[in-house]
């Protein structure tokens, strides 16, 4: 089954977020984005604004914090 294409981008964080993942499709783009990167969870949340990319709509997630994986 093909990826599908991208429906939000996200802005915002540390920059240890890859930029290969700012693009990206979202299941729900109306709900905070939990993202695993390394031992930690970026956390994103959904904005009203929306960016045109290649003739595509892709909602904009902000960045609000981070957490980390319990061991």
């Amino acid at each position: 089954m093909p990826t599908p294409a991208p429906n939000a981008i996200l802005r915002g964080g540390p920059i240890e977020v890859p930029d290969q993942t700012s693009m990206r499709y979202v299941d729900d783009i109306e709900s905070i984005l939990k993202l695993p990167i390394g031992n930690a969870y970026e956390h994103f949340r959904p904005t009203g604004e929306v960016l045109e990319h290649e003739g595509r709509n892709l909602r904009v997630f902000e960045w609000i914090r981070r957490t980390y994986v319990a061991e």
